[in-house]
């Protein structure tokens, strides 16, 4: 590899088929929020980015930016207060819960409206 190159965050590109749904999913029950929007005129397919604690994630509905039910692992730390947080929303079409994943983790897998997984996973590891 060169020197001096220098990698910072990967922004996963997630695809969506529905504007409303992907606001109610990652804005209303996720908590991320909803940075920018782009459409390249009326009627065009939204392209969008919502984030939260320092985790951007792009939202398309362009065809080809992405493929429905892609997977995405989101690292973090107070998962047991996430967790809380997501079920005492009683959102109608997740009811996650806490697993103890075999890499060492807890996590907290969700699928949203249009087949995309993610998992929030929080290290056992006390180091």
């Amino acid at each position: 590899m060169s020197q001096g190159v220098v990698l910072n965050e990967a922004v996963p590109i997630l695809r969506i088929f529905s504007v409303d749904k992907a606001k109610e999913f990652y804005v209303d029950f996720l908590g991320f929020t909803l940075d920018w929007e782009h459409r390249f005129g009326d009627n065009f397919p939204l392209y969008a980015q919502v984030s939260k604690s320092g985790v951007a994630l792009h939202l398309s509905e362009h065809y080809g930016d992405a493929t429905p039910g892609s997977a995405v692992l989101i690292n973090m730390k107070g998962i047991e207060a996430f967790h809380q947080g997501l079920i005492a929303q009683d959102y109608r079409y997740a009811k996650p819960g806490i697993e103890d994943a075999p890499w060492g983790a807890r996590t907290v897998s969700l699928t949203d409206p249009f087949g995309n997984r993610l998992t929030f996973s929080e290290s056992r590891d006390k180091k």
